[in-house]
């Protein structure tokens, strides 16, 4: 559009690309999201040093903060979204409930909390119906938000969403809402101008979710035929003109098994899933908040609006879902977009990127577009396949398990489909194709050595004096070990054992980090990524294996563990410790909560115990596996630290 371009950052996004990719950049001189992207006078400063026309907020930290639009407004800067009443008449949830049933929506019944004392609280929840949703009532995305099952554990859920809301947007209110079991999550894009011109384009599925918080998105919904699809824009629009809406926005409904739907939100910005609209109309979202930011009416109608196609998107976070999805945070040591793969890539991340535990865990996000539904699916799956991204623990084979599964291709996606299906969260190699990444790595790991000697570099790789022994190097994925050895012949190739199954290999082709291998008549591509302690990543064609290197001698037990160290199970802040040393705890009981990339975790005994050290105090920074309590079994023995 020829608009030149500033962008701001906090102290560790100080080499991000999109610092670099702006025409210039502004430091706001701090590390949290309080200090930074949260700051409003910051970042008003910031547009003004850099003499800013417009100020596009992006879809996440104050996207939909009305008193962030009105400051950049009264700058005399042009806001890029709806207007900062449309913003407060939808950013608290509990007023948008009563627009929007004002205007003919249908929304699920619900209790605000504000002010409410310990016994109202329980009283809203019993007249609603357990189970109930909290809800942050300043916000969305999934922060703040905590399913009820059982009243007993009401005040302490409802603690914990505060200071989740209060984190993630200043705002600790919440509220209570009927939970409504096995739901689709349907959203319908919506896009107005100042002139009154108002359309729709079309609807978005985003039931796949972890957390509450979206990962896989879809348009068209596989669950919306023509006639669910004319009510539900309508009803879209309607909730829309309730606030006399313009620039881009989303209104959330909940859709149950026979078709009815409720209102859940309005997302007063742009939203991370926009591209798959983009795939299937044709409209560039982002380009058309800026025109009718700048007073232009939509160039085009309702009519004008089609589907094209089927598009798919997937979140690549940085997150372990083995490990009950927490994110995992750490340095990127490669980045390279699939090749040869006709997909869309919008990424914040590359090689040398460190993920800052501070905020959120979300890498980049990949979208494929087909003429169908299948075919759009199995390209992006193969896409993330091809993905390399090495160095950081990620969600990728999750993703793919999700999009490969039959329920998801017979398009059985409700929002609890990870309960109901238990998708694979991590890749499980067949010993063959395991074997084979560890011969690679065990090669790759020998040229490095070659190339690098500083004495007898003409001699060839691989050389022995004892020409009758194998050269084995043990790796371990998981709880899985396979030992591999090697010996170079004359000819060149490799005489090898593989868990003691003998195999003879050629290097085909070698230009590290690729690695090209023949084994036994089977040729195949490995990429091969070293990391520091002894970790190896080896990518082949269906996705990427962590190995870890084993020591040729044991090493000592890890004793802390043993004795029942409760380890952190990730990088990030401690909120509050419950326990004291000397305490009795009994199983599942709260020991202290930690805070990382704006979520919470609650750190619970696994059996009882009694505790004999607490090693962290409220507000510490710590990292993954630091030992934060530690557990004395009971006599029987029965206590066990984790």
């Amino acid at each position: 559009m020829g608009i030149a371009t500033a962008a701001v950052y906090a102290d560790q996004d100080r080499d991000a690309p999109h610092v670099r990719d702006a025409d210039v950049a502004v430091s706001l001189g701090g590390r949290s999201a309080a200090e930074t992207y949260l700051d409003v006078e910051k970042l008003i400063a910031a547009a003004k040093r850099v003499g800013a026309d417009a100020v596009h907020p992006g879809y996440g930290f104050l996207a939909e903060n009305a008193g962030f639009a009105r400051a950049v407004i009264e700058a005399g800067v042009i806001w890029v979204g709806p207007s900062p009443e449309s913003i407060a008449a939808m950013g608290d949830k509990i007023e948008a409930k009563r627009v929007v049933a004002r205007a003919g929506v249908p929304v699920l019944a619900g209790q605000e909390l504000d002010g409410a004392p310990p016994d109202g609280v329980v009283r809203a929840a019993v007249a609603i119906g357990m189970p109930v949703l909290i809800k942050a009532a300043g916000g969305g995305g999934g922060r703040g938000m905590r399913i009820v099952r059982e009243v007993d554990t009401l005040h302490d859920a409802v603690a914990s969403a505060r200071r989740e809301a209060g984190a993630a947007f200043g705002d600790e209110r919440v509220f209570l809402e009927r939970y409504l079991p096995s739901p689709r999550h349907v959203e319908v894009q919506v896009l107005g101008d100042r002139h009154g011109h108002l359309v729709h384009l079309f609807e978005r599925e985003c039931s796949i979710q972890r957390r509450h918080q979206k990962v896989i998105e879809e348009a068209p919904s596989p669950a919306v035929d023509a006639a669910l699809r004319e009510r539900l824009t309508e009803a879209a629009l309607a909730a829309a003109r309730a606030i006399e809406y313009e620039s881009a926005g989303t209104v959330e409904f909940l859709l149950d098994a026979g078709g009815r739907f409720y209102f859940l939100e309005v997302n007063t910005r742009i939203q991370v899933e926009h591209p798959v609209t983009e795939a299937v109309t044709g409209i560039d979202l982002v380009r058309e908040q800026i025109l009718v930011a700048e007073g232009h009416p939509l160039g085009f109608g309702q009519e004008d609006v089609r589907l094209r196609g089927h598009a798919i998107e997937a979140r690549l976070y940085a997150e372990d879902p083995s490990n009950g999805f927490l994110p995992t945070g750490g340095r990127l040591l490669d980045w390279q977009p699939p090749p040869g793969m006709d997909v869309r890539v919008d990424s914040g991340v590359e090689g040398g990127t460190e993920i800052a535990v501070a905020f959120d865990p979300m890498m980049a996000k990949l979208v494929g577009h087909a003429a169908t539904r299948p075919e759009a699916v199995l390209r992006l799956a193969r896409a993330l396949e091809g993905l390399v991204a090495p160095g950081v623990v990620s969600n990728r084979d999750f993703l793919v398990s999700v999009l490969r599964h039959p329920a998801f291709l017979a398009g059985d996606t409700t929002t609890d489909f990870i309960e109901r299906h238990r998708p694979a969260l991590r890749r499980e190699p067949t010993n063959d194709a395991l074997r084979e990444a560890a011969l690679a790595a065990a090669l790759a790991a020998q040229l490095t050595r070659r190339a690098e000697a500083p004495v007898l570099g003409s001699l060839s790789s691989g050389w022995r004096n004892n020409p009758s022994g194998l050269q084995e190097t043990r790796y371990r994925f998981g709880a899985r070990e396979v030992v591999v050895g090697y010996l170079r012949e004359r000819d060149g190739s490799f005489r090898c054992a593989l868990d003691g199954v003998a195999a003879r290999a050629r290097l085909a082709a070698s230009a590290l980090p690729l690695v090209e291998l023949e084994i036994d008549g089977r040729r195949g591509a490995f990429r091969v990524t070293p990391a520091p302690g002894g970790t190896v990543f080896v990518q082949d064609a269906l996705g990427e294996l962590r190995l870890e290197e084993l020591p040729r001698f044991p090493e000592p037990e890890d004793v802390e563990r043993a004795a029942g160290g409760y380890s952190a199970p990730m990088p990030g802040k401690v909120l509050d410790v419950r326990v004291r040393a000397g305490d009795a705890v009994r199983r599942g009981q709260a020991l202290l909560t930690m805070e990382a990339m704006k979520m919470e975790h609650l750190v619970t005994a696994s059996s009882d115990g009694v505790v004999t050290e607490v090693r962290v105090v409220p507000g510490q920074q710590v990292d993954s596996g630091l030992v934060l309590v530690v557990i004395e079994a009971l006599e029987d023995g029965s206590a066990r630290g984790r």
